[in-house]
């Protein structure tokens, strides 16, 4: 029988070695196919005793990266062959050198790279895995598409995860969320980033993720039916012009659903745009501009066109290379639908990102938008003195953001993030420049350097020989790029103090029996309520910080980490220090908080960032200084602790919901009606458990705007009496609101 299996393994596996081959996105040349076949030889040998956590031989797996990596990213032999080697020297006893002498230097190297990013370690716990993330963007120094095969290799673990436990799960998803989701957005791969995104939400808040999917699968036929609609009008009218195209319909994936409810707050019946038009057509590359916009101008003899939504990304490429015309219309039964047209070309550079750009290069040198963006990130790697979570929160603000386009005196167009300033644009056009900047104009006015830029504007920057920044600068830029060049202009100047500080530190924590290492300065650096290690040791060389607070630290640390939460946690709640808030009593009469598979009674605090209340989803995280604090599931920092932290993050759940009382605000909307206050109290009043803390109402030309505080037992009650006010007549939406 185990024979038999091994057989159909091995039919199944060279099945998925043909079907690499078939699906390639580049022209594979015999040479290449000698190429593959040797890397997959090789991986197929080093692999055979692996099996993953399903079960299945461990081979399946980087064949499968090696699929992503050719047909959905569309690289060539030398990356493909890279994909099916890229566990080897991690986990057999190949080496570099044995795969630089089996094949070439290129293919060592890219193998090495990959291999660099999965060996990251660090001495300490703190920051590793955003550490972890900025290694893995220093290998763009070698080669990009080590961070490519990268992302395909996150895709295909992300699609096999259900056989791992729970808290990996919602860590591995929240790091894909938090860094490759985005990253893939920056390099052009949209169709992966959609996947990374959905794939995310599905582990990280399963619960919503699964509602979404069932609801987009009960409205499925009435949307193809929709779309079907607008594109028998469209095709008529195309095909009487002659234009060669293809019209597919595209939902809106689960993700990009989910932020819309949350940032509008609606249900998924509101969420109006949930799918999308693509009209890809072919085109001479003269002529796709001129063919872009007669198709507009089909489309808008059709459907009256939003012309605050239209987005003209073929005259003004984005950074990440991206072209298209997005124009929003108003489709049949008054809904606003999204028409998406690109050429055949354009579609490719959408779908494949990066290795698109360089097939249609075609030997040209002007460099692309994706070019100075890898360059510039290229700079930021390698000047950036922050520590990791610092930078890599820097690096994430400028992954998503939405981009400006605003003109140089010469009328030279350059792209910045939305919400730049002047100064930032002084340092896009050269960091000296930017260093010796001394004022700016806007359309010909003499700006403050913090003026935020728009769409449009044009620039021109006066500069002086004896200008250098101040520490004020920071606030007058958005950059990671301008907060770059000032931090290191500004440590330059305090760099010889800080190497003094250091070394005064050094010798103080030897005195005082602390090791002095990287986990300290981060206590350190919390303790001081300080931005980075270098202004801890700046504030050591200048004495600002004393002998005093050295000991007040130490004092602290004494109760380690373990101990401070087993004296502080299992402290009786008796005992408990006044001014602690929100310390729930053990009682079985009252709604208990449990944390960990043993379901352990801990002190915490309710996180302000969320404000759950029991029945909300929930996790702790174990703080520095303020024990557990708990936060909702969906909090808008959840993706950040998970990613960072995993290792502070304790599973936590509510149990018996019976008497206890908490807070929760209402905001209410809807249409001013006569005895509307005493239906609203009328339908509170009759939800048993529910009070009245305060209510306001105010109405303005026909509509009202009212808040309700109300004291709940739980969040079951809670939703029973939202879905009770909404059936009001008039009432519009109700929605909870979060207050800090």
């Amino acid at each position: 029988m185990v024979e038999i299996d091994i057989e159909q393994e091995n039919k199944a596996i060279a099945r998925e070695y043909k079907e690499l081959l078939r699906i390639s996105y580049q022209t594979l040349s015999e040479e290449d196919k000698k190429l593959i076949r040797k890397a997959f030889d090789v991986a197929v040998d080093a692999h055979k005793d692996q099996r993953r956590k399903s079960g299945e031989a461990y081979i399946f797996h980087p064949i499968a990266v090696a699929k992503i990596v050719a047909a959905d990213i569309g690289l060539g032999a030398t990356s493909i062959a890279a994909a099916l080697m890229h566990d080897v020297v991690e986990d057999t006893p190949i080496t570099v050198e044995d795969i630089e002498r089996m094949f070439n230097p290129k293919i060592a190297k890219i193998v090495e790279g990959l291999t660099k990013i999965a060996q990251v370690k660090t001495d300490q716990d703190i920051s590793m895995q955003a550490e972890n993330f900025r290694k893995m963007l220093l290998t763009l120094n070698d080669d990009v598409r080590v961070i490519l095969i990268k992302i395909a290799d996150r895709l295909h673990n992300m699609m096999t995860m259900e056989s791992m436990a729970d808290y990996k799960q919602a860590k591995i998803a929240s790091e894909t969320l938090y860094i490759y989701a985005p990253l893939a957005h920056r390099l052009g791969l949209y169709n992966i980033k959609s996947q990374l995104e959905d794939l995310g939400l599905k582990y990280t808040e399963p619960a919503v993720y699964n509602d979404i999917v069932s609801k987009i699968k009960e409205t499925k036929e009435e949307q193809d039916e929709y779309i079907n609609s607008i594109s028998t009008v469209l095709k008529e009218s195309m095909d009487a012009e002659g234009i060669e195209y293809t019209i597919k319909g595209r939902p809106k994936s689960i993700y990009s659903i989910r932020r819309k409810m949350k940032a509008q707050n609606v249900s998924f019946d509101e969420v109006y745009d949930k799918f999308a038009l693509r009209i890809i057509y072919k085109a001479d590359p003269h002529d796709e501009k001129f063919l872009a916009w007669k198709i507009y101008s089909i489309v808008t003899d059709h459907y009256r066109p939003s012309p605050s939504r239209l987005r003209d990304w073929i005259s003004s490429p984005k950074s990440t290379g991206y072209e298209a015309l997005h124009i929003t219309v108003m489709g049949p039964k008054g809904r606003w639908v999204e028409i998406q047209v690109r050429s055949e070309r354009m579609d490719e550079i959408a779908e494949k990102g990066y290795a698109a750009h360089y097939k249609y290069k075609q030997g040209s040198s002007e460099e692309n938008g994706l070019d100075i963006w890898l360059n510039l990130l290229k700079e930021a790697l390698e000047n950036s003195e922050t520590n990791a979570v610092d930078f890599v929160e820097d690096f994430k603000l400028n992954l998503y953001s939405k981009e400006i386009y605003v003109f140089t005196p010469k009328g030279e167009i350059k792209s910045l993030p939305k919400g730049a300033t002047s100064l930032d644009f002084a340092f896009s056009i050269h960091s000296e420049i930017g260093i010796r900047t001394r004022g700016t104009r806007v359309n010909g006015k003499l700006v403050p350097l913090n003026h935020v830029l728009n769409s449009g504007d044009q620039v021109e920057v006066i500069t002086s020989p004896n200008q250098k920044p101040t520490a004020h600068w920071f606030d007058y830029v958005t950059t990671a790029r301008a907060k770059n060049k000032i931090r290191n202009v500004l440590n330059e100047n305090t760099k010889k103090i800080a190497e003094d500080g250091k070394e005064i530190l050094h010798r103080k924590l030897r005195h005082l029996k602390i090791a002095f290492n990287e986990n300290t300065i981060n206590e350190l650096v919390v303790f001081f309520k300080l931005k980075t290690s270098l202004d801890l040791f700046y504030r050591m060389g200048v004495g600002t910080i004393d002998n005093q607070k050295l000991k007040e630290f130490a004092a602290q640390k004494s109760n380690s980490f373990i101990n401070f939460f087993k004296n502080k946690i299992k402290r009786s709640p008796n005992t408990a220090a006044p001014g602690d808030i929100q310390k729930h009593e053990i009682n079985k009469d009252y709604d208990l908080l449990v944390f960990g598979k043993e379901e352990d009674k801990l002190d915490y605090k309710l996180s302000t960032c969320c404000n759950p209340i029991p029945g909300d989803d929930v996790f702790g995280f174990v703080t520095i200084n303020e024990g557990i604090k708990v936060h909702k599931k969906d909090c808008p920092n959840a993706i950040s602790m998970q990613s960072n932290y995993a290792y502070r993050i304790i599973p936590a759940k509510w149990i018996d919901s019976t008497q206890q009382d908490f807070k929760a605000v209402l905001k209410i909307m809807g249409m001013d009606t006569l005895g509307l206050t005493n239906e609203l109290t009328k339908v509170i009043s009759n939800n048993m458990h529910v009070n009245i803390q305060s209510i306001s109402l105010s109405g303005d030309a026909g509509i009202f705007n009212g808040q309700i505080t109300v004291i709940v037992q739980n969040n079951t009650i809670l939703k029973k009496l939202i879905e009770n006010i909404k059936k009001i007549d008039g009432i519009d939406k109700v929605t909870r609101v979060y207050q800090n």
